[in-house]
């Protein structure tokens, strides 16, 4: 852990930079959005999460010159055969909108009484952009999707995914609640162990 003492965010979602951010922060590790290096966009043409989570951080560590972290998340429903999935941010087309998103998936599922969902992260670390072994890590959340959106926090389908141990949707939790036991919360905690352990 000693050596990293910088890295670069593949991400330009002000949300998870917030949420990466402070759960990096106790380790004393500077993350820098990619922005900061004029980083363009790079293309997710994969079917999975793991696929595209590499692409943007080799893309990031390759402009950037740093190590670079970069997740790719999304929703999955059960009743649509894990759509929205890689899809999540633009289930709807584009421009990406999360109001488009959350009304195509709410008509999608009009008929539907299984409303079990899950957001699924995966988070991969490259010591740099030929890393013949970054650190990939996940983390799964299991909730249902409500009809009426409820809560003003959280970003994208958030406001519609009800957790059921707390009796809140994602967007009703405070930003530690969900940092402590969402999909990228546990894909992160399992990244700050790694770390910890000097692994990195």
């Amino acid at each position: 852990m000693d050596t990293l003492k910088q890295l670069v965010i593949a991400s330009n979602n002000q949300g998870k930079l917030r949420e990466i951010g402070a759960l990096l922060e106790p380790l004393a590790i500077t993350v820098v959005p990619q922005a900061d290096f004029d980083v363009g966009k790079v293309d997710e043409p994969y079917g999975t999460f793991v696929e595209n989570a590499l692409a943007k951080a080799r893309h990031a560590s390759r402009c950037s010159g740093l190590p670079a972290l970069a997740d790719d998340s999304g929703i999955c429903v059960s009743a649509l055969n894990g759509a929205p999935g890689v899809s999540s941010a633009r289930y709807a087309g584009e421009p990406k909108s999360d109001e488009g998103n959350n009304r195509k998936l709410i008509e999608a599922l009009k008929n539907q009484s299984d409303r079990r969902a899950y957001y699924y992260c995966v988070i991969v670390l490259l010591r740099h952009a030929a890393d013949p072994q970054p650190i990939i890590v996940d983390g799964s959340w299991h909730g249902e999707i409500i009809d009426q959106p409820s809560g003003e926090g959280g970003f994208g389908y958030d406001p519609y995914f009800l957790v059921p141990e707390f009796g809140k949707t994602a967007a009703e939790l405070t930003a530690k609640q969900k940092n402590k036991i969402s999909h990228r919360g546990q894909a992160l905690a399992k990244l700050v162990e790694i770390l910890r352990a000097g692994e990195f």
